[in-house]
C-alpha cells in the first residue's frame, strides 16, 4: 500500500500530502518523528532518517522508498500522468523547480528553521522554551520572503506561471505550517493572502488544515478559506 511517513506540521510533508491529493492518489499516513525512531522503522525506509518518505509500487511491481520531498515529486510526476504538477514547457518546468527548491531549501533555512523548529519541534521534543532571538530572526526573514512572493504574484496568477504547479504546493506547505502558529502577517501582503485563499479553498488542503497539535490550537482563521 502507498504510504507516506510524515509529520503534520512539517512543510515538506505537507507539500507531498497536497500533491498526492491533487493527483487523486490515496496514501496511508504514518506520523514519524525523526528524533525518536527507536524501532528503526524510519531508518528501514530511509537510512538518512529524514521525512517525508513515500513508499509505493514501481511499474515493475517492486516496492520503492523515495525521499527527500523533491525526489518524491519527480517520482509522482513520472509514475502518474494524471493532474500534472509541472508545466508542459522546459522553461516552465525549470521555473517551477527553481521555486520549489526556493521554498524547500532557502525558505526552510531562513524562516522555518528559526520558527517552526523552535515553536513546534522543541515542544514535541520537550526541550524547553523557544529561543526568542531565533524567532525574531525568522519573522524578519519571513517578511523578505513574502515581499519576493508578492513580486512574483504581481506578474503571474500562480507562483511559476498561469497555472498551479508544485511551486505553489511547496509554498503552501511552508505558509500553512507557519499560519498554524499565527506568524504570517497576511494583511501586509494582500496579493499573497489572495493567492493563499485560492489554495485554501481546494479540497487537497482540507485534510492538511485539520491537523492539530495537542495543547497548541491554531488561530481562528487557520482553516477558514475566507480568513
Amino acid at each position: 500500500m502507498r504510504t507516506l511517513f510524515h509529520m503534520p506540521l512539517d512543510p515538506a510533508s505537507r507539500m507531498i500530502r497536497i500533491a498526492l491529493a491533487e493527483k487523486g492518489l490515496p496514501a496511508q499516513l504514518i506520523e514519524m518523528r525523526p528524533w525518536s525512531d527507536e524501532d528503526g522503522a524510519l531508518a528501514a525506509v530511509n537510512p538518512a532518517g529524514t521525512i517525508p518518505v513515500l513508499t509505493d509500487d514501481a511499474p515493475t511491481g517492486e516496492e520503492v522508498s523515495i525521499s527527500p520531498a523533491f525526489a518524491i515529486i519527480e517520482f509522482l510526476e513520472e509514475a502518474y500522468s494524471s493532474e500534472p504538477l509541472l508545466p508542459s514547457t522546459s522553461a516552465g518546468r525549470a521555473e517551477a523547480r527553481r521555486l520549489t527548491a526556493w521554498f524547500l531549501d532557502k525558505f526552510e533555512t531562513d524562516v522555518s528553521a528559526h520558527t517552526l523548529r523552535e515553536r513546534i519541534d522543541k515542544r514535541l521534543m520537550r526541550r524547553g522554551q523557544p529561543d526568542y532571538e531565533r524567532l525574531k530572526a525568522g519573522a524578519e526573514a519571513l517578511s523578505w520572503h513574502l515581499d519576493y512572493t508578492s513580486w512574483l504574484l504581481e506578474q503571474r496568477y500562480w507562483l511559476a506561471g498561469e497555472r498551479m504547479t508544485v511551486a505553489d504546493l511547496a509554498a503552501a506547505g511552508q505558509l500553512s505550517a507557519l499560519d498554524y502558529i499565527d506568524l504570517v502577517p497576511w494583511d501586509k501582503f494582500p496579493s499573497v493572502k489572495d493567492w493563499y485563499a485560492r489554495l485554501k479553498s481546494r479540497p487537497s488542503l482540507r485534510p492538511v488544515l485539520r491537523d492539530r497539535i495537542d495543547g497548541l490550537p491554531p488561530p481562528a482563521h487557520y482553516d477558514n478559506p475566507d480568513f
